[in-house]
């Protein structure tokens, strides 16, 4: 006879709320692949050109980049 599996810290002992997702693997994958492509480094020149304008605005370099990728607009 085989005991059931200890549930972890936290866990009630409950089903699981929803249906494991045949394709969560594939999307991690792809979310990766894209966040990666993303925050590529730029060439320097524009890398400079950013980091100069995001510090006349008091901002971080990474902050003015994210604007830049939510909004798709340069301040």
């Amino acid at each position: 006879m085989t005991t059931p599996p200890v549930p972890r810290l936290g866990h009630n002992g409950g089903p699981p709320l929803e249906e494991p997702d045949p394709n969560a693997s594939w999307r991690l994958w792809c979310w990766t692949r894209a966040h990666r492509k993303a925050w590529k480094t730029p060439p320097r020149e524009i890398a400079l050109r950013r980091l100069a304008r995001a510090e006349e605005l008091g901002m971080t370099y990474r902050d003015y980049q994210r604007e830049i990728m939510e909004r798709g607009r340069y301040l």
